[in-house]
């Protein structure tokens, strides 16, 4: 095996945003989440909605806007232009 190619595991500890900590091995110094197993729903049982920074709000923003485009129009029922090939190449003959 060779040496010096792994890199160092060292015991941190993890810190959420609750406030919660814990200690951990990984290579990095030290490492904070989101949401942990004290915080998260579904292991405390409790019914609320947990949400990253506006991520509801930049969905129905984008909702809001794709309504509001206008639909592209079928060539052949808005009646403009030519209907069928035939019609193209009589008009190409004129």
């Amino acid at each position: 095996m060779k040496a010096n190619i792994h890199p160092k595991y060292n015991q941190i500890t993890i810190t959420c945003s609750c406030g919660a900590s814990f200690i951990s091995g990984s290579t990095r110094d030290a490492m904070t989440v989101d949401i942990c197993a004290k915080c998260h729903p579904f292991f405390t049982g409790e019914m609320r909605f947990v949400d990253q920074l506006g991520r509801v709000e930049k969905f129905q923003a984008k909702q809001k806007a794709a309504t509001g485009k206008k639909l592209k129009k079928d060539r052949k029922s808005s009646g403009n232009g030519p209907q069928t090939l035939t019609d193209i190449r009589a008009a190409s003959l004129n």
